[in-house]
């Protein structure tokens, strides 16, 4: 609970449970249901696919997706949520490539796995 990135979450709500909504549809309660830092998109399937469109707007092309309970949740968002998204991505996304880490290469934004065949 002292953390830096839950300090920061503090002080976007002051600790006021009437002013967790940050933004429209934007949720800093996360931190306070479960530990760490976190926002969350509330709303409708429409709703929170319109706020992704709009991060997307600004130049935000990758998200980490969360819900409680997860399996249930990912579901949800898969059958409700992707259909409302494009798949093409913009234009002005830089795709960015970071070398040399502990693990050796990450790659970011253009990189996807192939798929394998376990052979048993």
């Amino acid at each position: 609970m002292d953390s830096v990135g839950q300090q920061r979450m503090a002080q976007l709500h002051g600790g006021k449970r009437d002013k967790l909504e940050i933004a429209p549809n934007l949720w800093a309660g996360v931190g306070l249901v479960r530990g760490g830092a976190g926002t969350a998109l509330v709303g409708d399937a429409e709703t929170v696919a319109a706020r992704i469109r709009e991060y997307q707007d600004i130049g935000i092309d990758t998200f980490i997706m969360s819900g409680y309970p997860h399996l249930e949740e990912a579901y949800r968002f898969a059958e409700l949520v992707f259909p409302l998204l494009s798949l093409q991505q913009p234009s002005n996304v830089t795709r960015l490539h970071f070398n040399g880490g502990p693990f050796g290469e990450t790659v970011g934004s253009d990189f996807r796995p192939q798929h394998r065949v376990s052979q048993s």
